[in-house]
């Protein structure tokens, strides 16, 4: 009796083993399937696919069909301009069946009133140029881009954040990249497919941004603002140009936390 009991008790254990193993590999294949718009059932082109589980990216074609590689219960996020962007789980039917159809829906405008401020100009140059706002922040670029942006009066070296770590031991940026450690070593992945690069580029809401990182907004200004990165830049900076402070930030943040 106690040899079938113990006998049982291990098969259970090796099912439940090789079940759980199984589940976290998942076998990667090309998952394909057709965007449309919901309310005129037309494809949908050029719409940005991101698969967040394995950080690859992709748009769709003329007929609104994609390709991406993708595992079961990955999920993709979706994202077109003037619609709603949409998360999707794959499942085994989808791989199974084929002919996926993904619907997203238009968003609604409201319009809102503008009001433009003018400087008050005097006409006197040596006057006008005294009143104007002047912005000390440093320029920076990012390669690819055309454009350069600011980042902050100054940029603290290696020995600023040394010190302050060593005057404050609860040091907030390790709190904050020990939050999500595995989300952050994403940040090199996501910046090698050009197809996330782009979308982030055309992007100013964070809204994508944290989704791949699985970071919400109040993080992301908090790694920044203390990153010595400006309040105008935060504001104004695309996705992309986010995930490069924030990378430059947690390269150097993991060059000082190994000492």
């Amino acid at each position: 009796m106690r040899r079938l009991l113990l006998l049982l008790l291990t098969l259970v254990s090796s099912l439940g083993f090789a079940q759980i193993e199984g589940e976290e590999t998942q076998e990667i294949k090309q998952f394909t399937a057709t965007v449309i718009n919901a309310q005129t059932e037309f494809p949908l082109e050029s719409v940005h696919v991101v698969n967040l589980n394995q950080v690859k990216g992709t748009i769709t074609n003329q007929n609104g069909k994609f390709s991406i590689p993708a595992a079961v219960n990955d999920t993709l996020y979706l994202s077109y301009l003037g619609f709603k962007t949409q998360k999707v789980r794959v499942t085994n039917d989808m791989f199974r069946f084929g002919n996926t159809e993904i619907a997203l829906t238009e968003l609604a405008y409201a319009l809102e009133e503008v009001i433009v401020t003018p400087y008050q100009l005097t006409g006197y140059l040596e006057i006008d140029v005294k009143n104007l706002p002047v912005n000390n922040a440093y320029q920076y670029s990012i390669s690819g881009l055309s454009t350069s942006y600011e980042a902050g009066n100054k940029s603290p070296s290696a020995v600023t954040k040394v010190l302050g770590a060593i005057l404050n031991p609860a040091d907030l940026l390790r709190n904050l990249f020990g939050k999500k450690p595995r989300q952050l070593r994403k940040l090199r992945q996501i910046k090698e497919d050009d197809n996330i690069r782009d979308l982030l580029a055309s992007k100013f809401d964070r809204e994508t941004l944290t989704e791949l990182l699985q970071l919400e907004k109040v993080d992301i200004e908090d790694i920044l603002n203390n990153c010595n990165y400006s309040k105008s830049f935060i504001k104004t900076a695309n996705d992309l140009q986010i995930l490069d402070a924030i990378s430059s930030c947690y390269e150097e943040y993991k060059v000082l936390n190994r000492n």
